[in-house]
């Protein structure tokens, strides 16, 4: 609640944004690879700004003109087994958590079991391609997820936000937002159509993040 000049009491909507890290920043990359026609395209996020300015969106796409932005989630996943991925752990670790209205939450990527031959259902440990043939070694995201559903459903029972934006388009987090429907939390999600569409429906609202890119793009 909030007091005009003229002494009226006016609502203020609490807004939380939920960020499926990897969910949205490959996303981001795959679109702008396809613009500039190249295989692959690390776009800059700005991060700093990226919670607060998807609040901002979400509240013009459902009409909200009063509103408090009460921070960001991020939720991510890194490989404590390459160099690569203990500098991404701290990096948001140390660097991205401690941004203003920022919090960051971090598990260890799992490893995961190398593919196997439809035919023979024997393992392919190894790249097949003549030009490599090094061992395939890969990791898989568990429980991210699961972190975000858990946390939207938690913060809503504390009476944590009014109004969510969830930046990903993971349809296994439909049930999630289903259900906070059901108890009148509204979520608009934030994500890149037609990616997406089944959690887009589920929501009450959505818009493109793409149409935006200029203004979370780090130049």
């Amino acid at each position: 609640m909030d007091q005009s000049p003229t002494g009226e009491i006016k609502n203020i909507t609490r807004v939380r944004v939920f960020i499926d890290y990897w969910n949205f920043q490959l996303s981001l990359n795959e679109l702008e690879a396809i613009e500039k026609s190249v295989l692959d395209y690390q776009f800059k996020i700005d991060w700093k700004k990226l919670g607060s300015f998807l609040a901002e969106k979400a509240c013009e796409t459902v009409g909200i003109g009063t509103f408090s932005f009460d921070g960001v989630i991020i939720y991510t996943s890194f490989n404590p087994r390459t160099v690569e991925g203990r500098g991404f752990h701290k990096w948001a670790t140390t660097w991205l958590d401690r941004q203003s209205g920022v919090s960051v939450r971090c598990l260890e990527r799992q490893p995961k079991y190398p593919p196997k031959c439809p035919s023979c259902h024997r393992v392919i440990e190894y790249c097949p391609q003549e030009d490599c043939k090094k061992k395939i070694i890969a990791t898989v995201e568990k429980g991210v997820d699961t972190l975000i559903a858990t946390d939207m459903i938690r913060l809503a029972w504390e009476d944590g936000y009014d109004f969510a934006v969830l930046a990903s388009s993971d349809s296994d987090l439909v049930p999630a937002v289903e259900f906070l429907n059901q108890k009148a939390r509204r979520i608009v999600q934030a994500g890149f159509p037609p990616k997406g569409t089944n959690l887009a429906t589920a929501c009450w609202a959505s818009f493109d993040v793409w149409t935006y890119k200029n203004k979370i793009s780090r130049t």
